[in-house]
Order: C-alpha cells, then sequence, then structure tokens
C-alpha cells in the first residue's frame, strides 16, 4: 500500500488535472479563470476591483511573465482594463465586462454544484476548511512539513 505522502500527491494531480479538464472554465484559459476569480472577489469587496499585478502574482503564484501574458490576454478579450497606479511603477487591473465573466462563472458554479451533490455539504465544507489551511501555511512556499 502506498505511505499517505504518495497517497496526498496522488489524489492532488488527479483532483487538479480533473478540475483543469473538466471545462471548469468552459470559455477561458484555465489561469485567465482564475485571475478573473481573484479580481471579481475584489471587487465584491469593494465595488471597485483594482487588483495589482504584485497581489495577482503573490495569490496565484505564477511568474510575473505568465501573469502579464495572461492579463494581457483577458485584456484584448474585454474581460479586464488596465490602471496606471498613482508612481508608475504599479500596475492595476480591474474588471471591463463583469457580465461576460459572470456568465462564465455560472457554468462553473454549476460545476461546483455537482461536485457538492457528489461528495456533500459536510465534505465540501471539510474540504474548504482543508485548502484554507493548506493556503494560510503555504507549506509549498517555506519547504516546510
Amino acid at each position: 500500500m502506498d505511505s499517505l505522502e504518495e497517497r496526498v500527491i496522488t489524489a492532488w494531480v488527479e483532483l487538479t488535472g480533473a478540475l483543469k479538464n473538466t471545462r471548469i472554465t468552459q470559455g477561458m484559459i484555465y489561469n485567465e479563470a482564475i485571475i478573473m476569480n481573484i479580481v471579481y472577489h475584489k471587487y465584491m469587496e469593494d465595488g471597485e476591483g483594482l487588483t495589482s499585478f504584485k497581489e495577482i502574482v503573490r495569490r496565484t503564484q505564477m511568474l510575473k511573465s505568465l501573469v502579464n501574458r495572461t492579463i494581457d490576454s483577458l485584456v484584448k478579450k474585454g474581460y479586464l482594463e488596465k490602471v496606471d497606479g498613482k508612481d508608475k511603477r504599479t500596475t492595476f487591473v480591474k474588471a471591463a465586462n463583469l457580465d461576460d465573466f459572470l456568465t462564465e462563472h455560472d457554468k462553473t458554479l454549476s460545476l461546483v454544484r455537482g461536485i457538492i451533490e457528489t461528495i456533500g455539504t459536510e465534505d465540501a465544507e471539510a474540504f474548504v476548511r482543508v485548502a484554507d489551511k493548506i493556503s494560510a501555511a503555504d507549506p509549498l512556499k517555506t519547504g516546510e512539513e
């Protein structure tokens, strides 16, 4: 029997593969949907949604170059617009077309509702707690065990 560590790796790989390949982001590339989700939640918090590139890099742990390319793609598609910061060293993005994003987001929510139906509310709540603990501890970035 595989060790717990091997089982966690296998479960992680299979879950991320399933999420990327089950059309969770039907009208967007996966990374585009991740960035739009961050901007959308910022918009829901403050009604404006200005999000710095630095914040997106920190939250996604994507390379700056990948964040730049992905944001450029979202700008070109009309989902985001770039906004210069006060000192020109900081660039922000904000949602330019939330209606189109929300159409895609509704498809994602539908998929997630199916997942919750499959695993049940209790396991879904447990999944959120575990994911939040992992994110808060950030063991992948710090290398701690």
